[in-house]
């Protein structure tokens, strides 16, 4: 004779059957998005890190200094398959946001949503900033807000339906969530966190949640053991973030997390929080509101970037159309709704896609203060102009022995993807990864250097001579940034290249370099 476990009865609101799902109208809000984004993907230019990452796209490995490979290698296939070009570049993004929109309506099933309250999920995760912002750029936000919202759904229906096969399930999704960004480890430790202190505390005594992070782990090994063999430098990579945000204001963390969905729908997803902390037909999914609330502390605490939190906000504004369906059962209530999204998509779209020309943004006050992400879209071509007529006016002789050194990989990347048009050499960076996309040989005597600093420079080199500034009429952020030609290296470039490296990243607006060892940050 053999006895089983019973599993803990359900309550009724869980053990209810799902409304069934209507997919054309869901696919059809998915395709109109994913149709926009591609239409608006070639305005202005490549954004910093899209170059940075075109680059490493020739450079494959299993991990980066400030990145998993994942990106990497789709941007790999992307320009294998579609070509090298813009459009094609952002062709992935598109495809992902649409796949994350419709997750959004069968998060909102899970919560017992019927067929409209679903697609009001749907269209509302679609008018949000964070789709927008996130499908319009490749990068690691594209899997990196795809894992954590397929996470969470899978979470909320492990809690609705005590299967607990769904623990292997999570654990390859977070496997190959890994390879795109580490920071997954901070929703991992916030849904924890949920759990343990609201339930459903049995899910993790299951011998499936040890086989799901073992699946985990097996999967994402090869990034790990990379991280390991190369010291971590993610760690450091998070320290560099961590003091930039230590010198701006944290009064600016809540009105990052009312910009990363948008101001009109924000409603919208902090009912969706008030509804899983008091509703109590919702008390088996309470965890997943007091995650965001840990992360939040967590991210304060630590000096964590407020966008960190926004997938999880997205999961919220899921949560809250359920709500806003039960709410708006009159005209007016649903003429308000509807205004609401629609502004939203207008002041999202105006601030994270480049909706008008990039001369609109450069000359509007409010604008430049708040679509920064439009400048670092711009400007790059012209930096690459400038820096080949440098390159020209050097004697012949000389240009044999020519290279470019750009302080961050932005500048880098432009000019290996610009360059060629001149028949510029290779442009190198010390900056993070770049580093590592190869050194100059000890015949590559002159130096064509961007944004360096000259102090530096000159102890490395005999002579340094400027030759003018980046001259541009936006206001991007290399913008006065000096050029120079640095002659004779004092050292051999094996012995120089280490002196040139560092882990860090750019300020947005600024110019400015932050690295772990910073005392300031951006400002």
């Amino acid at each position: 004779m053999t006895t089983t476990t019973a599993k803990p009865d359900l309550p009724t609101s869980i053990k209810a059957t799902l409304p069934a799902v209507r997919w054309w109208p869901l696919l059809s809000v998915a395709g109109a998005l994913t149709a926009l984004l591609l239409v608006l993907s070639g305005r202005h230019g490549y954004h910093l890190d899209e170059l940075y990452t075109r680059a490493a796209s020739q450079h494959l490995d299993w991990g980066q200094i400030d990145q998993p490979p994942l990106v990497a290698l789709v941007a790999r296939l992307e320009i294998m398959v579609f070509g090298d070009s813009l459009t094609a570049f952002r062709i992935v993004p598109a495809l992902l946001i649409g796949v994350v929109v419709i997750l959004a309506a069968f998060i909102a099933r899970e919560l017992g949503a019927n067929q409209r309250a679903q697609l009001l999920a749907t269209i509302a995760a679609a008018a949000s900033g964070l789709a927008l912002h996130t499908g319009h750029i490749l990068g690691t936000n594209n899997f990196d807000v795809l894992v954590w919202v397929v996470v969470c759904w899978l979470a909320i229906r492990l809690a609705r339906t005590r299967d607990y096969r769904l623990w292997l399930v999570m654990g390859a999704v977070v496997g190959f969530g890994l390879h795109a960004k580490y920071l997954l480890a901070l929703l991992l430790l916030s849904l924890a966190a949920g759990i343990l202190l609201c339930g459903p505390r049995e899910a993790l005594r299951s011998w499936k949640l040890v086989a799901g992070v073992v699946i985990a782990a097996v999967i994402a090994a090869p990034v790990l053991v990379w991280q390991v063999m190369h010291g971590w430098p993610q760690v450091e990579m998070s320290k560099a973030l961590s003091t930039a945000l230590d010198t701006l204001s944290r009064i600016s963390f809540i009105p990052m997390q009312i910009l990363m969905i948008g101001l009109f729908l924000s409603p919208v997803w902090i009912a969706g929080l008030v509804g899983l902390l008091r509703r109590p037909q919702w008390r088996p999914y309470r965890f997943i509101g007091v995650a965001y609330l840990f992360m939040v502390v967590l991210l304060l605490v630590i000096g964590g970037q407020a966008a960190y939190a926004s997938a999880l906000q997205f999961v919220l504004l899921a949560t809250g159309c359920v709500m806003v369906e039960q709410w708006a059962r009159t005209v007016t209530r649903k003429y308000l709704f509807g205004a609401a999204v629609g502004l939203n998509l207008v002041t999202s779209a105006v601030l994270m896609l480049p909706v008008f020309p990039i001369q609109t943004y450069a000359g509007n006050p409010v604008l430049q203060e708040l679509a920064i992400v439009q400048f670092d879209q711009a400007g790059w071509p012209e930096l690459t102009a400038q820096a080949a007529a440098i390159y020209r006016g050097l004697p012949v002789a000389d240009q044999a022995h020519a290279i470019f050194y750009g302080n961050h990989y932005g500048q880098a990347g432009a000019l290996d993807k610009y360059g060629p048009q001149y028949g510029l050499p290779h442009a190198y960076s010390g900056h993070n990864s770049y580093a590592d996309f190869g050194q100059p040989t000890d015949d590559k005597t002159i130096v064509i250097t961007i944004g360096v600093d000259r102090a530096q420079f000159s102890k490395l080199f005999a002579r340094c001579e400027p030759h003018g500034k980046f001259d541009i009429d936006l206001p991007v952020s290399d913008r006065g940034q000096e050029f120079m030609v640095c002659r004779q290296p004092r050292e051999s470039w094996s012995l120089l290249w280490p002196k040139l490296r560092w882990i860090g990243f750019q300020c947005p607006y600024t110019a400015k370099a932050v690295t772990a060892t910073s005392t300031e940050g951006c400002t």
